[in-house]
């Protein structure tokens, strides 16, 4: 065949469109409810928390510069009331986790005047050094009971070590009496952990001779002195002195009001105090 005369035949085309044809419109994506609930509620509970630890934070910007509590002033106290009751708003009416509340805690600040009335002593007498000062709980979840003991870190400069020279531990037992508030049974006193100073060390067993039995044995029974006075319980069933009330816990800061005598506390998670 000649190709000028030649005919091109096309055979059916490929793809073939129909005019009445029309795409889909994707449809919008429906969450169920259910999902839509916990997405919220994970929404929420996640800015709840990062809110808290802001208001943490400006607590404990609020009690730096008080020394615990000895010099803060007025504007102070009301400030720092003011941020505590914005921590305690995150906590309010939630019973108590006695598993959260085991450990120790160290005290950053309070209002207290059985407390303050150390750091005084400690500003005005020469002879007198308070260090930390420490809430250690042992809690048994399953009674609701426990042991709590408020220690001292004191010293007396020149003769015991800086800062850590001895130990003060008042021991208690408590009970929970409602979500919230725990009772206190003071049990006994103990000084532990004396630790003498270098000055007065040399001169028990001075470093140029060779130290002797008695004096070994001087050094040994300071060391491991350790003295107990039992605490007598109140005449009273139970009076309102011993009411601790847990305003605020959770994993790092511990807020607490003494119903009885006043005072707030404001303490902060710490290492482990071994007695």
């Amino acid at each position: 065949m000649d190709a000028a005369t030649s005919t091109v035949q096309f055979s059916r085309p490929l793809i073939s469109f129909n005019p009445k044809f029309s795409p889909a419109v994707p449809q919008r994506l429906r969450i169920p409810s259910r999902l839509l609930t916990r997405l919220s509620r994970s929404s929420c509970g996640q800015e709840s928390e990062i809110e808290v630890e802001n208001r943490k934070i400006e607590l404990l910007r609020a009690v730096t510069d008080t020394n615990r509590g000895l010099t803060a002033t007025p504007l102070q106290r009301s400030a720092i009331e003011e941020a505590l009751v914005d921590v305690e708003s995150f906590d309010a009416g939630e019973p108590i986790q006695l598993s959260l509340l085991d450990g120790t805690w160290r005290l950053q600040y309070t209002s207290a005047s059985d407390v303050v009335i150390l750091f005084q002593s400690a500003e005005t007498l020469p002879f007198f050094e308070v260090d930390q000062i420490y809430q250690k709980f042992e809690c048994d979840d399953q009674s609701r009971e426990g042991v709590v003991r408020n220690i001292v870190r004191w010293s007396i400069p020149n003769l015991l070590e800086e800062h850590e020279g001895a130990t003060l531990i008042v021991s208690a037992k408590f009970s929970t009496v409602s979500v919230r508030n725990i009772y206190l049974e003071f049990q006994e006193i103990t000084v532990q952990n004396i630790k003498i100073g270098e000055e007065l060390q040399a001169l028990l067993a001075p470093a140029i001779l060779p130290r002797s039995f008695l004096s070994l044995q001087i050094l040994q029974f300071i060391r491991s002195f350790k003295a107990q006075f039992p605490v007598r319980p109140s005449s009273q069933s139970r009076s309102v002195g011993g009411l601790y009330y847990l305003s605020y816990l959770d994993r790092n800061m511990l807020l607490g009001r003494a119903v009885g005598g006043g005072g707030v506390f404001v303490f902060t998670r710490a290492q482990p105090f071994i007695c």
